[in-house]
């Protein structure tokens, strides 16, 4: 008996370690924060090897639950053989060594690890990120044998069971909008649901924040360098002597910002197309654990950023709009009599729904209120040029050495000549 007993007890014990390790591992890194793996991005070498290994979460939750399931059936086998042992000299023991072996396992296994490792994910993380490195690519090779292997038992057992087909983003809308429940609290539950169906409408274009609304600085980067409005808006670019944005310091964890070489902390910038919708853009971001994203056109050049705080602000906003994230005011003035006056930086997007009036993307893309002067015109628009959108007239009312800024906006037949408020229409 003391011949199996004691290589049976010190094996249980590896086991119950090893099942530890697998469970601390897949809470620890599963339970880190979006913004705990922006700042593993960019830090040191185990950190970034973290970020690389979520970056395939399937191929990782995979790996991890079959070895933990792998030890967890050799812990019950060598329970079984010692308690077997047990059995013949002293059932009663033999039982309560079954029963304390269950509660063993599922004590130190599962719930004493994984408590630990939500206390402390960020610095087990780190700890835990070579070996299950390891543990990961040597299961790999198994991983297609296992995959046909499922998709063999599907056939064989449950070849009727298909996908369910897919539902088109104007059905979902519709069920959204024919919800009989309305209270405040689902009021604003449907509009968000209506603003996360709209993503996939959205181009980043409507969303990005253009050139021009961003600080740029040169290595080194001091804190005391930034004024205020860098500090508002939340990210610094790093200027590289062209027009391209690869790199952004993120300011918006100012509490763990130095004073100086704040280049340490940039991100790498992920480019997208200028025609991209924002729910395309919203996944790359969620899979390369990336804070901006930077707007190309198709000549290659960066026309604009978009922030994942954008993206938020647009899903969870009543009334999303780009205007007034960047100018901080309402860019939509009611003046009365059903004239508006409109920052030309306002969406079209948002300017039909202050209007009540369906909106319909344009054909050409014109996304903003000076986009649409400029293409109608066809030149660079002065004060009092007019053009017609939606059976509204809008009419330029100040202008910049880059295009109009602000724009009267009232029924077809209801502006009148500013320079004389009691004139006829125009």
């Amino acid at each position: 008996m003391q011949e199996i007993w004691l290589p049976g007890c010190l094996a249980m014990t590896g086991l119950i370690l090893a099942s530890g390790f697998f469970s601390s591992s897949e809470t620890a890194l599963f339970f880190l924060s979006r913004e705990d793996l922006r700042a593993f991005r960019v830090g040191r070498r185990r950190q970034q090897l973290v970020t690389r290994l979520l970056a395939d979460p399937d191929r990782l939750l995979t790996a991890v639950l079959f070895w933990n399931l792998l030890i967890n059936l050799t812990f019950f086998s060598v329970s079984i053989v010692l308690a077997g042992k047990l059995s013949e000299g002293n059932p009663v023991t033999a039982a309560a060594f079954s029963l304390s072996s269950v509660v063993v396992i599922i004590l130190f296994g599962e719930v004493l690890p994984k408590s630990i490792a939500v206390l402390f994910r960020r610095r087990l993380a780190l700890w835990l990120a070579w070996p299950l490195t390891i543990a990961v690519r040597v299961f790999d090779p198994l991983a297609p044998a296992f995959l046909a292997i499922t998709k063999l038992l599907h056939r064989a057992f449950w070849p009727h069971v298909i996908d369910e087909p897919t539902l088109d983003a104007e059905d979902l809308e519709q069920a959204v909008e024919n919800s009989e429940r309305t209270t405040e609290v689902i009021r604003q539950e449907r509009q968000v649901l209506h603003n996360i169906l709209d993503l996939g409408e959205i181009s980043v274009e409507e969303v990005m924040r253009p050139r021009g609304t961003w600080t740029t600085a040169t290595v080194p980067v001091r804190l005391s360098d930034l004024d205020a409005t860098a500090i508002e808006t939340g990210f610094v670019v790093l200027s590289n002597g062209d027009d391209a944005v690869e790199k952004v310091i993120p300011l918006d964890h100012r509490s763990t910002l130095t004073q100086e070489h704040l280049e340490q902390l940039s991100e790498d910038v992920i480019p997208v197309p200028w025609c991209a919708n924002l729910a395309f853009v919203l996944q790359r971001m969620r899979e390369t654990f990336a804070g901006v994203a930077s707007v190309v056109n198709e000549y290659g050049e960066t026309i604009g950023v978009v922030t994942y705080d954008d993206i938020l602000d647009t899903i969870l906003s009543p009334e999303p709009s780009r205007a007034r994230r960047l100018l901080r005011r309402e860019p939509v003035q009611d003046l009365g009599d059903g004239k508006y006056e409109v920052e030309a930086l306002t969406t079209l997007r948002y300017l039909a729904k202050r209007l009540n009036v369906e909106f319909e993307p344009d054909p050409e893309r014109q996304v903003t209120v000076g986009g649409l002067l400029q293409e109608q015109l066809e030149r660079m628009p002065v004060v009092g040029d007019e053009c017609i959108w939606q059976g509204y007239r809008i009419r330029v009312m100040e202008t910049s050495g880059r295009g109009p800024r602000k724009v009267v906006v009232a029924p077809q037949q209801g502006l009148t000549d500013p320079a004389s408020p009691g004139g006829s229409p125009a």
